[in-house]
């Protein structure tokens, strides 16, 4: 069982940066891959990145590659989302997720994860 914690969440100007957290708790942290999706109001959760065991495997969607950044810190039981260069349609409640059985070819597809945190708020204003 693993629970998820993100915070760093806010408010934030169009071209400004966010660094996004996610905690977690129980042991083997470093056996979970990671992830990080969003929700916009009135739309479906979408995937915006994720880490695999290897923090050298990361995948992004294509709305976010070159602009954010995500990373692990197995000592510390954390994942990290850097977000820069933000823009209004990024707004939107940011949540992280944990997977034991993660396989790069399906990592996309929230079905895959196993937790989820409750989600952060991210409002970028323009």
């Amino acid at each position: 069982q693993v629970q998820l914690v993100e915070s760093g969440g806010g408010l934030v100007q169009a071209g400004g940066s966010l660094r996004l957290s996610c905690a977690a708790s129980g042991r083997a942290f470093s056996s979970y891959a990671m992830g990080w999706f969003r929700q916009a109001p009135g739309k479906e959760r979408e995937f915006v990145a994720r880490i695999l065991w290897s923090a050298s495997n990361t995948d992004y969607a294509d709305s976010v590659k070159g602009r954010f950044t995500i990373s692990r810190d197995n000592a510390k039981n954390t994942v990290y989302l850097q977000m820069n260069s933000l823009k209004p349609e990024d707004t939107a409640v940011y949540y992280c997720a944990a997977s034991l059985r993660l396989v790069p070819s399906t990592s996309r597809y929230e079905t895959r994860y196993d937790y989820w945190g409750q989600g952060t708020q991210v409002t970028v204003s323009s």
